[in-house]
């Protein structure tokens, strides 16, 4: 057999990148996710209104001597909303609707790897979520009268690690329930706890000191600090470095935990 008839037999290499891949899923996700009304509405809606109901709670406050104004206050918990409902809450109906669907199953037989699938899927909730962020910090800074940032790389530094670490989140509770319902109900826990005890609702300080210390390791709490820090200027580097690596952690043994447990297949 000559050279040249290996040569025109020899399987062509797939010119498809990794880049492109993801996108053409994150594509198909988003009109799937557009589709889902329920999923859709308190994915976009939810996270707007809730910030509103907020500032009474905030104005009650006693904030003399934390720091904190109503606008800081309001400000990162209204960040904290968008990743806790546009990014956690929608992904885990979406990652466990797939699965049973078996979408997940089928696109693992085709060129994408497991972490392509994962993160083409969450690309649009990230998305949406990132929007929400940004039009939910202008319209704080330009109704509560919030100052420009002290510290703008510590807000940043806490928008982007939450944006990488509630995906992978979403995954893992998804990967314990038996359907879309189960999903839902199974991400209630975590998503009333850091809304709660996240300094969402209450700030850290104004929290009893020993209740601040527990609430400081929840999942959204590095996030909050780092972005609500930023903005009054108030975290030194003590408490920037706890907060980064609290968050990293976070984001390390979720990773892990995907790997191990999560489940492409329905269970039967």
């Amino acid at each position: 057999m000559s050279a040249a008839t290996v040569t025109g037999t020899a399987p062509a290499k797939s010119t498809v990148t990794a880049v492109g891949r993801m996108t053409s899923l994150a594509r198909a996700e988003l009109t799937l996710l557009s589709r889902s009304r329920a999923t859709f509405f308190a994915a976009v809606f939810v996270p707007l209104v809730l910030p509103l109901s907020l500032r009474s709670t905030a104005e009650d406050m006693d904030l003399a001597g934390s720091g904190l104004s109503v606008g800081t206050v309001i400000l990162p918990s209204a960040v904290g909303f968008s990743l806790l409902f546009a990014v956690y809450s929608s992904l885990v109906s979406v990652y466990a609707a797939r699965r049973e669907e078996l979408v997940l199953k089928r696109l693992r037989t085709g060129e994408l790897r497991d972490a392509e699938i994962l993160t083409g899927a969450a690309v649009p909730s990230v998305l949406i979520g990132l929007v929400q962020c940004l039009v939910l910090t202008a319209a704080c800074a330009a109704l509560m009268d919030v100052e420009a940032p002290e510290a703008p790389l510590l807000s940043v530094l806490g928008l982007l690690l939450g944006l990488a670490m509630w995906p992978v989140l979403a995954a893992i509770t998804a990967s314990f329930s038996r359907s879309v319902e189960g999903a839902q109900v199974a991400a209630m826990p975590l998503l009333l706890v850091s809304m709660v005890g996240s300094g969402t609702v209450v700030p850290f300080e104004v929290m009893p000191d020993r209740l601040a210390t527990f609430c400081e390791l929840l999942p959204l709490s590095p996030v909050i600090t780092l972005i609500r820090g930023g903005w009054a200027g108030s975290l030194s580097t003590y408490e920037t470095l706890g907060a980064v690596a609290t968050a990293l952690a976070w984001i390390v043994l979720s990773v892990f935990a995907v790997q191990k447990w999560f489940r492409w297949e329905p269970r039967r």
